[in-house]
């Protein structure tokens, strides 16, 4: 390809793999776009509709290639996030439209903005309750099987690790002396032991906030609206307690 610079040459053999067009054709696009690769095949698709396994397929590219570039790993919250700002129907799966409106929307049009927006986030997800709630009620709907309406047990648990623990972006669920997520995932998968709904999922993340608040548990209430698992996990939870201090944590010998 005489004539363009290495980095341009990089560029339109990205677009060639994205696209499946010949050389030419994808300098086109790119020149028309800045050398957007991006938008260029954006701008391609639009012309040139295709079906939609393949422009998913493209997409699916594109975000791999972005994510890296933005500098997002699989195992971060972050990672969930994104997925909800670009409204992902199921893990991995992207469509163009929501791909490029969702960037659009933030104001995120070019890769350097995209790594800041995915930065900020990373900052805001453990201390906005309300982006973290947001976020981590999407990711039932990213993470539920094909035709299934629950999460598997294997799915849930490996999520609430995800979500619970401030290494991978999210917010620790533990106190001093209570492992708050290791007795939920222990009485989880060897009491419970049954696919997780939306309620559930949704009041495990009510549940965290209202432990780490009053490690106590004199916030439950055998007549309140809590999903049955909850109302199991508090009298295990009180049985693993035991002898408690004031602030009802497991007194240390």
């Amino acid at each position: 390809m005489p004539g363009y610079t290495s980095n341009q040459k990089q560029l339109i053999a990205q677009f060639v793999s994205f696209a499946s067009v010949k050389d030419s054709v994808a300098a086109k696009f790119l020149k028309g776009n800045g050398w957007d690769v991006a938008r260029a095949v954006d701008d391609y698709f639009q012309h040139n509709p295709s079906p939609s396994s393949q422009a998913v397929s493209a997409l699916n590219k594109i975000f791999d290639g972005y994510r890296g570039d933005i500098k997002v790993n699989l195992d971060e919250v972050v990672c969930l996030a994104i997925s909800e700002l670009l409204r992902s129907p199921s893990m991995g799966e992207f469509t163009r439209e929501n791909f490029v409106d969702g960037w659009k929307e933030s104001g995120s049009d070019t890769l350097a903005k995209q790594a800041l927006h995915a930065s900020n986030l990373r900052n805001r997800i453990p201390t906005e309750p309300a982006l973290f709630r947001r976020i981590y009620r999407y990711a039932f709907v990213l993470c539920r099987l094909p035709g299934q309406r629950h999460l598997t047990l294997e799915i849930a648990t490996e999520q609430w690790r995800l979500f619970f623990t401030p290494d991978n972006g999210g917010i620790p669920w533990n106190t001093n002396t209570v492992p708050w997520l290791d007795w939920w995932i222990e009485f989880i998968e060897n009491t419970w032991k049954r696919p997780v709904n939306k309620d559930l999922w949704e009041q495990t993340e009510v549940l965290m906030r209202k432990t780490l608040e009053d490690p106590s548990l004199k916030w439950w209430s055998p007549d309140g609206a809590w999903p049955g698992a909850v109302d199991d996990f508090v009298v295990f939870a009180k049985a693993k307690l035991g002898t408690s201090g004031a602030n009802g944590e497991m007194d240390v010998e």
